[in-house]
């Protein structure tokens, strides 16, 4: 089946409505500023930020449409026969950064490409995923959010659910670090499998369950009390975000080095953040724990016995 551009854009535009919506009542103070942009290179879309909120220090919801002459390269080191490819891409991408320390920091994205080169069939394929990012983890909270990924990728097939969730083990990987970024989640990629239909109902389930996993853990950690020591910790543990997305994070490296606009790339990043030179947790502190228990690949669902 030939992929339905404008039905992916519609549900996308959708769910930035949705996700906008919620997340402003869920903070229930802030809003969402709104800023639409056009791409010289061709293309536009929507930046939402909603800053300084009871909630969400910084949350950020951005659409985009835009296509190019030619794939940039962090969208073709997997695909190098698709070098100087035409495309054309969507997506919606999600970043949140609580203002609470025990709140997790999360993000989550879905996209679709199609690239055309002469002389080929078009290629297409769906991406994404969502993952946690916990500065004070909690194992209920780790075990609830697997357990929605598991249930959004079931209808799928059994296998999908244990493969991404590897995927994004690998991913959201600091190598210079040793540790994964958070507690994990789904992340895929070139995912056509089953055609259209299937691939396309796989990505809105994924977008669909966002929400599900990730308010239930608010309702139980935003009014915990918190001091300096927490806040100094949540903005030390910011840095490492800001590690990965601006080295290794392949959707920051497409929007940059396909000319996109710089201000909705970057908007994922914390609007505070602290690094320290040779900073060490005290030993058995809850912030050792973190590093120890939490940033290495864990079949959470097995082990937190679900």
């Amino acid at each position: 089946m030939t992929p339905d551009k404008i039905q992916v854009r519609l549900y996308l535009q959708a769910l930035q409505e949705r996700l906008t919506a919620t997340l402003e009542a869920a903070d229930g103070g802030a809003r969402f500023g709104r800023d639409a942009w056009q791409r010289p290179e061709g293309g536009g879309g929507e930046s939402r930020v909603l800053k300084d909120g009871h909630l969400f220090e910084q949350a950020g919801v951005g659409f985009s449409h835009v296509f190019g002459p030619s794939l940039p390269p962090a969208a073709t080191s997997a695909r190098p026969e698709l070098a100087g490819a035409s495309f054309e891409a969507l997506g919606v991408s999600l970043v949140l950064h609580p203002l609470n320390p025990y709140v997790p920091t999360t993000h989550m994205n879905v996209r679709f490409f199609i690239a055309e080169k002469a002389g080929q069939p078009a290629a297409w394929w769906f991406g994404g995923g969502f993952d946690l990012t916990p500065c004070y983890p909690f194992d209920t909270d780790v075990l609830h959010w697997h357990r929605v990924a598991r249930a959004a990728c079931e209808p799928f097939g059994a296998a999908l659910y244990p493969r991404f969730k590897d995927g994004c083990d690998r991913y959201f990987y600091l190598p210079h670090r040793a540790e994964t970024r958070g507690v994990g989640g789904l992340f895929f990629d070139d995912f056509a499998e089953g055609g259209f239909e299937r691939a396309f109902g796989f990505q809105q389930a994924v977008g669909d369950a966002f929400l599900d996993a990730y308010l239930p853990i608010v309702a139980r950690r935003r009014d915990f009390p918190f001091g300096n020591r927490e806040r100094s910790f949540q903005l030390y543990r910011r840095g490492r975000y800001v590690e990965f997305n601006l080295a290794f994070d392949r959707g920051t490296l497409f929007g940059l080095q396909s000319g996109g606009r710089t201000e909705s790339i970057l908007m994922s990043l914390p609007p505070l953040v602290r690094f320290e030179y040779g900073w060490r947790a005290e030993p058995n502190s809850p912030e050792a724990r973190l590093a120890a228990d939490y940033l290495r690949p864990r079949d959470w669902l097995a082990e937190l016995h679900d």
